[in-house]
C-alpha cells in the first residue's frame, strides 16, 4: 500500500538525481506505479511535496547529537551546523528549498526546528535574552550563506556549470589570482595556496568558531 513516506523518499531520490526539474508528477506516478490522485492525497501539490522532502532531510539532520555526555553548547552548535552542511552537500537541491522555507514559512517545522535547536545553545552560552534573536539569526544566516556555495543553483544558471569539478574550479580560480599583479593584489597572492588546498568543512567550522567567539562578547 502506498504511503506518504514512500512518496517523499521517491521525491528525494529524484531531486538528488536531477534537481527540482526532475521532480514531476508524471515521473512520480511512473516510479510508484500509481495515479496522480494518490500522490495529491498523501502530500498535496508539488510545492507541498518539495516542502515535505525538505522537512524530512532537515529533521533528520537536526536529530544529530554530539558524541559523549559532556557536550558543551559550542559542541551542540558545531554538530548541528555540520549536520546541515553535510545534508546540503549530499542533497544539493536542498539549500534553495531550505532558504525558501525559512522566508516563506516562519512557523513551519523546518524554521522552528532550526531556530529552537540553535537558540537553546545560544542561551546556554550566556548570551543575554535580549540578544537571543540577533545571535540565533546570525548563526542561521552564516550557516545558510556558507553552505549555499556548495549547493546546486536553481533559477538563472547562465554561465554556471552545476556539474563542474570542485578541485578544477579552485585550481583555475587560484591560477587566475596568481596571474594578477602582485603589487596591486598582495592579499590575494598571499592566500592563493590556501585557496587551492582548503577543505570546505574545515573552512565552514572556522566560520562557526568566529561566530561563536563573537557571541561570547555579548555576555
Amino acid at each position: 500500500m502506498l504511503s506518504r513516506e514512500q512518496i517523499i523518499d521517491t521525491a528525494i531520490d529524484l531531486l538528488d538525481t536531477g534537481g527540482e526539474g526532475a521532480l514531476t508528477v508524471r515521473v512520480m506516478t511512473d516510479r510508484l506505479a500509481t495515479g496522480s490522485g494518490a500522490i495529491y492525497y498523501h502530500v498535496g501539490n508539488r510545492d507541498e511535496l518539495l516542502d515535505a522532502a525538505t522537512e524530512t532531510v532537515i529533521t533528520a539532520a537536526l536529530a544529530t547529537k554530539p558524541a559523549g555526555a559532556q557536550a558543551t553548547p559550542e559542541d551542540e552548535i558545531r554538530v548541528v551546523a555540520l549536520a546541515v552542511f553535510d545534508a546540503i552537500a549530499e542533497h544539493r537541491w536542498l539549500a534553495t528549498r531550505l532558504t525558501l522555507q525559512i522566508i516563506r514559512n516562519p512557523v513551519g517545522p523546518v524554521t522552528v526546528g532550526i531556530f529552537e535547536r540553535l537558540g537553546r545553545q545560544v542561551g546556554a552560552l550566556g548570551v543575554p535574552q535580549a540578544r537571543w534573536f540577533d545571535a540565533a539569526s546570525t548563526l542561521v544566516h552564516y550557516i545558510l550563506g556558507a553552505i549555499s556555495q556548495n549547493a546546486r543553483i536553481e533559477g538563472d544558471t547562465s554561465g554556471v556549470d552545476p556539474d563542474a569539478d570542485h578541485e578544477e574550479f579552485f585550481d583555475a580560480a587560484s591560477q587566475g589570482w596568481q596571474d594578477l599583479d602582485a603589487e596591486s593584489y598582495p592579499f590575494l597572492h598571499a592566500i592563493v595556496g590556501q585557496m587551492r588546498e582548503h577543505d570546505d568543512r574545515e573552512q565552514f567550522l572556522t566560520g562557526i568558531a568566529v561566530v561563536l567567539d563573537g557571541l561570547t562578547h555579548l555576555r
